[in-house]
């Protein structure tokens, strides 16, 4: 089984920077992409950003691009998203999702595309 571990949540004022972290463990997944998803109280969970492990290409929602960041640290299994400039409206519970290799692929957004998924870390924005 694989286990995926999110860390970093927390509360902060806007304009404020966190740094959330996902460490993959358990049985060797052999990785395509990992995302960060976000769901806001009494929204649908939405997609923020991806990373294709092996070329390391990077993907963002319209939202977030320029504020926040996607890395990964192939030899940790581990994969971060650094938030800069948040703002209230990006407080929500962040999920981080890893899709191995196999089976036809139809885009980095769509969270039915990934086999894992983390319990989800808190974020909090105050005004």
């Amino acid at each position: 089984q694989v286990q995926l571990v999110e860390s970093g949540g927390g509360a902060v004022q806007a304009g404020g920077s966190l740094r959330l972290s996902c460490a993959t463990s358990g049985r060797t997944l052999s990785t395509y992409a990992m995302g960060w998803f976000r769901q806001a109280p009494g929204k649908e969970r939405e997609f923020v950003a991806a990373i294709r492990w092996s070329a390391g290409n990077t993907y963002y929602t319209n939202s977030v691009k320029g504020r926040f960041t996607i890395s990964r640290d192939n030899a940790k299994n581990t994969v971060y998203l650094q938030m800069n400039s948040l703002k209230p409206e990006d407080t929500a519970v962040y999920y981080c999702a890893a899709r191995a290799y196999g089976g036809s692929f139809v885009g980095f957004s769509r969270d039915s595309e990934y086999h894992y998924w983390g319990q989800g870390t808190q974020v909090t924005v105050s005004s």
